[in-house]
């Protein structure tokens, strides 16, 4: 327990930080949109290239451990789809932003968890599950869209082409195939990823922070609570079954479990504004869950940390 709390407070004080500095707008706010750029197009992509073209996968069963993700990403589409339908009758645009604080991730806070509580196979075994669940996630988002709005917005090739274009997965194929094909990088290079990697997470714990807007909690409907409690709650609880029953086990179950706890990412705002999404819902979920698995994560991991060893 302790071990956990310990690698959970560092990160949420550097996320109440990011908030801080953006209530004293330090240095400034526009910085704060110039460096949350700046990391994602950038630092991240070094991080990976760098982690993952260096890292040992021969022990990895790939196939088991992104099974695992994908099955419990479809099972909670369906069961979703199902309370929407016929218990909570959510309205459409409503029900777009609950399911993306359903079942998005925000890739910050995963990286860095995984980082501190199991290190470097953590966090290799993390980019090799955001590789395949980025694109697997958009895709589900977008055939929400389409299904519960009118909107005319959505162009299928330019939603493939950002997902193609998308940095970190650009930085997982890279660094993935440098590895398997066995290429070394040039020293100096390397170096210079390494130096580079060593920014990405405090920078990108800061952002988050910057990124919560505390006075849309108070927007509280119904939609908030059963998005807050599939993600924080139902999730992890599955996709530890789930991996459970593909026989996965020690660090890769340690990583899924984790995964599932994450809160939603903060581009499902993006996504909703560009789709006709309920924005205000959408940025209340965000903060809430952002907020709760402070909290949430810690009983999770307590919870299940006896399978992980």
């Amino acid at each position: 327990m302790q071990t956990i709390l310990y690698a959970l407070l560092p990160i949420s004080f550097l996320i109440f930080l990011g908030y801080f500095f953006k209530r004293i707008e330090f240095p400034s706010l526009e910085f704060w949109q110039h460096a949350d750029k700046f990391t994602y197009y950038v630092l991240f992509p070094s991080l990976l290239i760098y982690k993952l073209s260096t890292a040992s996968l021969d022990d990895i069963n790939g196939f088991t451990f992104v099974s695992s993700g994908v099955v419990t990403l479809i099972v909670l589409t369906i069961l979703s789809m199902f309370l929407s339908k016929f218990v909570f009758l959510f309205e459409g645009k409503a029900f777009t932003s609950v399911y993306q604080g359903a079942i998005r991730f925000n890739s910050y806070v995963f990286l860095a968890l995984t980082a501190t509580i199991l290190g470097d196979k953590g966090l290799v075994l993390a980019a090799l599950l955001m590789t395949f669940m980025i694109p697997v996630i958009n895709i589900l988002c977008i055939t929400i869209f389409s299904i519960y709005t009118t909107n005319q917005k959505i162009d299928i090739i330019s939603f493939f082409k950002s997902i193609i274009k998308n940095p970190l997965i650009i930085g997982c194929v890279v660094g993935g195939t440098l590895n398997y094909f066995g290429i070394k990088l040039f020293l100096p290079l390397e170096k210079t990823l390494a130096i580079l990697s060593s920014a990405t997470l405090p920078l990108g714990l800061l952002s988050v922070g910057v990124g919560l807007h505390i006075k849309h909690i108070n927007e509280v409907k119904l939609e908030l609570f059963s998005s807050l409690f599939i993600k924080l709650a139902i999730f992890p609880t599955f996709i530890f079954f789930i991996a459970r029953g593909f026989g996965v086990e020690g660090d890769a179950l340690a990583v899924l479990v984790l995964f599932g706890s994450m809160p939603t990412a903060s581009s499902a705002y993006i996504l909703a504004r560009q789709l006709g999404g309920d924005l205000k819902l959408m940025s209340a979920i965000i903060t809430t869950e952002t907020l709760v698995s402070i909290f949430s994560i810690s009983a999770i991991l307590m919870l299940f940390q006896s399978y992980f060893n």
